[in-house]
């Protein structure tokens, strides 16, 4: 699940981002958080919508904690199996929905339309709408029409006003290249694209980011803490602590703030109720130089990690 964190007495203003993808801001911080996916054990095993009969107390404790912490922006999905928890969450939180940022995502299961799992999610979720609907990955296609098909299914979603905005994750350019192909959606792409995003891995060589500028497509990254909690050590690690030491904070405050200061939402996790809070207290707070958030970049691409979706790509592919 995703938060987003709220403003100052966790009253929420409305910022347009890109392309009418629209989500409570902050003025200089859009974070969002993930607890944790949703783990079966052997007394519990999942049913055939892949959900177990019981929830997951953690799950929603923490997230009614991030919750009343202000984070507002709350991201899950179906193959999290998370969907019930959050929905658990939100009734227990007392915050009014309106408040709230949904987002949620379809994995596009074979034989299986979008409208059948959207009406699942949504059930699951107990809300009326979500503000955000998202294709979890391309990877299931087989051809540029496979992609076509599901943008035009999403598109319905979105006009049926269930979903205020629709888009698309893990996609690289020739999958936004393909789905813009669909009747009309160059004139409204895809409102967000969801990627893994962080210092060794900024997908340079497919121009991934100038193309998602281009065609006014929002950028949400999830795992930017990877060079601190997956890959260390690695090259970015002095330039975290340096700048750590500068501005007062951890480094990886410091990683937030490379997403943030490039316009990137950022997704992150904590089950620390003191690291929530210091994450929304801290990071709007300080804002790295141009220079600053050059040199991260730079070192950054002198090693390449890619914490998800491997089996999809040639271990040197830094798309």
């Amino acid at each position: 699940m995703a938060l987003h964190a709220a403003g100052a007495g966790h009253s929420v203003q409305v910022q347009t981002l890109i392309a009418g993808f629209e989500a409570p801001a902050q003025s200089t911080t859009h974070l969002v958080y993930t607890p944790g996916l949703r783990l079966a054990t052997v007394s519990e095993q999942p049913g055939p919508n892949g959900q177990t009969d019981k929830l997951d107390e953690d799950i929603i404790n923490t997230t009614v904690t991030a919750i009343k912490s202000g984070y507002y922006h709350l991201d899950c999905a179906e193959s999290y199996g998370n969907e019930a928890e959050l929905g658990a969450a939100i009734a227990r939180s007392g915050v009014d929905r309106s408040k709230l940022f949904i987002t949620t995502k379809t994995s596009c299961r074979p034989g299986e339309t979008v409208e059948t799992a959207f009406a699942r999610s949504l059930a699951k979720l107990g809300v009326d709408y979500v503000d955000l609907y998202l294709i979890h990955s391309p990877f299931w296609a087989q051809t540029p029409a496979d992609l076509q098909q599901k943008w035009t299914e999403m598109e319905a979603i979105r006009a049926s006003g269930r979903a205020r905005s629709v888009g698309v994750s893990n996609y690289l350019r020739e999958h936004l290249e393909a789905t813009l192909q669909t009747p009309g959606a160059a004139a409204r792409p895809p409102a967000v694209n969801q990627i893994e995003y962080h210092p060794y891995l900024q997908h340079d060589p497919d121009g991934l980011l100038a193309y998602h500028r281009e065609k006014g497509i929002a950028v949400q990254a999830y795992s930017p803490l990877t060079a601190i909690t997956k890959a260390a050590p690695g090259p970015v690690d002095p330039v975290y602590e340096r700048l750590a030491g500068k501005y007062g904070v951890t480094p990886g405050e410091v990683a937030l703030r490379w997403c943030l200061d490039q316009g990137i939402v950022a997704i992150t996790t904590s089950s620390s109720e003191e690291r929530l809070k210091g994450w929304m207290q801290r990071l709007p707070l300080f804002k790295l130089t141009p220079r600053e958030v050059e040199e991260i970049a730079e070192k950054g691409r002198e090693k390449h990690f890619r914490g998800f979706w491997g089996k999809e790509f040639a271990e040197d592919d830094r798309r």
